[in-house]
């Protein structure tokens, strides 16, 4: 799994992204390299796997690519496209299967690709605008807005009972077996423990008492930063809301690798903090995580 408690690979270069010049001396240097971005966040692939980066040619241009950052003295460019050739992956697939350097780029070039593709108009008037700080912002033209890059916090939550068991949950729309930790969108004017309350209530009926925060991680689809909480059960009996979940159930730890063994239990892939706060209580009783197979 990633950790992201670390510090990023990437050096942003905050103070050179006005430099058009220093930019460009970047896009030039021999020892750049371009990892093309395609719809849905698909990258190019290789054996491992690994990221399959291009060497950067041509002239520069900054309406489609854009500066990550200088990562161990090598300059990052990532390029929107309508399309990727050869193998493609996204960060959901094998995120969790990359290098910990190449799997932060990975997630950062998602990332900002998805907003230059999903955000180009200004927010405030509805004009086409330019990118400017080799990426890191777009500036309207029209009525001089500046607008940056958005990310929307969510909460994800292992809540346990007195008994020791995790809620799983499934949606009406996912594979049969796959299960998952509650997660929502924090709504405005809420702290994130009071977006936890509401979330787990609304979905569950199920009522909490202690919080305890555990970590975050980036999620691009679209543009999410999930903040991962532990949280205890004052009740036990679930009432899911059908709009969002088909059902939920309370699982101990037998019953996890049971299912995971048989197969009967699809759980999230390990590039999801989802599948750490699962892993993580898991192995509270001295067994150790799943066994490391293709999740």
């Amino acid at each position: 799994m990633i950790d992201w408690s670390a510090a990023s690979i990437l050096d942003r270069s905050e103070e050179h992204r006005d430099d058009a010049g220093w930019v460009e001396q970047q896009w030039r240097s021999p020892d750049a390299v371009l990892l093309p971005v395609g719809p849905g966040g698909r990258l190019p692939v290789g054996p491992g796997p690994a990221l399959r980066f291009a060497p950067t040619a041509g002239d520069l241009d900054p309406a489609t690519t854009h500066l990550l950052g200088v990562a161990a003295g090598r300059p990052v460019f990532c390029r929107v496209v309508d399309e990727v050739t050869g193998e493609t992956a996204t960060v959901r697939e094998i995120g969790h299967r990359l290098a910990e350097d190449q799997a932060d780029v990975a997630f950062c070039a998602t990332s900002l690709a998805n907003w230059h593709r999903i955000e180009p108009r200004c927010t405030a008037c509805g004009a086409l605008t330019d990118p400017r700080r080799a990426g890191l912002m777009r500036h309207c033209p029209e009525c001089g807005r500046d607008t940056w890059p958005r990310t929307d916090p969510a909460v994800i939550v292992a809540v346990t009972n007195a008994a020791d068991e995790i809620l799983l949950a499934h949606q009406p729309v996912w594979a049969a077996g796959r299960v998952s930790v509650l997660a929502g969108f924090v709504e405005t004017g809420e702290s994130l423990e009071q977006a936890i309350h509401r979330e787990i209530l609304e979905e569950s009926g199920i009522r909490l008492g202690d919080l305890c925060y555990v970590a975050s991680q980036p999620w691009p689809y679209p543009r999410s930063l999930m903040l991962g909480f532990r949280a205890a059960a004052v009740t036990t009996r679930i009432t899911v809301d059908a709009e969002e979940l088909a059902w939920g159930r309370w699982f101990g730890r037998a019953d996890v690798r049971a299912g995971w063994a048989d197969g009967s239990l699809v759980l999230p892939p390990r590039s999801s903090i989802a599948r750490r706060l699962i892993e993580d209580w898991l192995g509270e009783d001295g067994q150790g995580p799943l066994e490391r197979v293709p999740a």
